[in-house]
């Protein structure tokens, strides 16, 4: 079976050392980082694993982490727990190298540590979250790709997710809800939910209370939601978020309608140990739920659970892998 790919995120921050990590703890399974060799040297010491050019084919060894040197950033523009355009644009870097290496088939799938979109941003580069990156790099419609926050016993997929709020609900229509719910019920069944039951998230409180707060719902939701159902999919809603995920929590995913919306919740119960992943890019990608916490960059003392969470997501499973 094929390997991983793990990159670094922002150099500055502490996805280098969660990703030697990473490296260290999963042995026989480890994943292949890529980033940059001079950033990953003196964690990989600390770690006690001895660094590795990348070989296709290579196995995992122990004690060894194979890495696949980007070139990125140069040593002098290296400013630990800093939020630097250089940095910027070296995770961005990252990421295409990873997606290129994985889009042959070589590699399971790619998992990046955590991004400062400030410092991306400050790199002049536009970046609304890795779905709408991932989509260009793959060349799929920026409307078809989604995240999928999983963590804290729940998995939400969000139809929107970095803009104003305001903006979000303008956007929002029924085609959108529809492709999100597609790529949702796709994805649970790539990690062997059989018959996967999805609960729809409204986009007023209390999904509108039957046109009280509005008819946005019964306008852009309801359809949706008749569509994917007239497709087979098992799906409940729009219901009022709070109703949903307060009661019985019997569905084994759900669909937000906006960032919030869905990231509270997960993050409430999972705190920094959730896990981002990209749906229906047709490639397998996953990212930490948290950010790169330049306060401790360099310290050695980061938590990598995150990460690995977002690695075992991404592991093959019975039906394929996560697209």
């Amino acid at each position: 079976m094929s390997r991983l790919l793990l990159t670094t995120g922002d150099p500055n921050g502490i996805g280098p050392e969660i990703a030697v990590k990473a490296v260290a703890a999963l042995g026989s399974q480890a994943p292949v980082v890529v980033g940059d060799r001079h950033v990953l040297e003196e964690p990989a010491r600390r770690a006690g694993l001895t660094l590795r050019a990348a070989e296709p084919g290579a196995v995992p060894t122990a004690g060894v982490c194979d890495v696949v040197d980007v070139g990125a950033l140069d040593p002098a523009d290296r400013e630990v727990g800093q939020v630097t355009a250089a940095a910027g644009a070296a995770t961005i870097e990252y990421t295409k190298t990873a997606v290129r290496l994985a889009a042959d088939g070589s590699f399971a799938g790619v998992v990046a540590c955590p991004h400062s979109e400030t410092a991306v941003t400050r790199a002049g580069i536009a970046f609304g979250g890795y779905p709408r990156l991932i989509a260009e790099l793959l060349g799929v419609p920026a409307d078809r790709v989604f995240l999928m926050l999983v963590g804290g016993g729940l998995r939400i997929a969000h139809v929107t997710l970095h803009e104003r709020l305001a903006d979000a609900a303008e956007r929002v229509s029924p085609k959108l809800v529809t492709e999100a719910g597609l790529a949702l019920h796709r994805a649970l069944a790539a990690m062997g939910i059989d018959e996967p039951r999805i609960g729809v998230f409204g986009i007023n409180p209390h999904a509108g209370e039957n046109g009280l707060f509005g008819r946005d719902d019964q306008e852009v939701v309801v359809p949706a939601v008749a569509a994917l159902r007239e497709r087979g999919l098992d799906v409940d809603g729009p219901t009022g978020a709070d109703v949903l995920l307060g009661g019985d929590r019997d569905h084994d995913a759900y669909l937000a309608m906006y960032h919030d919306q869905g990231h509270i919740p997960v993050k409430t119960l999972a705190g920094r140990r959730a896990a981002a992943v990209t749906i229906g890019a047709g490639a397998p990608f996953s990212s930490v739920g948290h950010g790169p916490a330049f306060d401790i960059a360099g310290r050695g003392i980061a938590d990598p659970s995150a990460v690995l969470a977002a690695l075992r997501l991404l592991a093959p499973t019975r039906k394929g892998v996560l697209t």
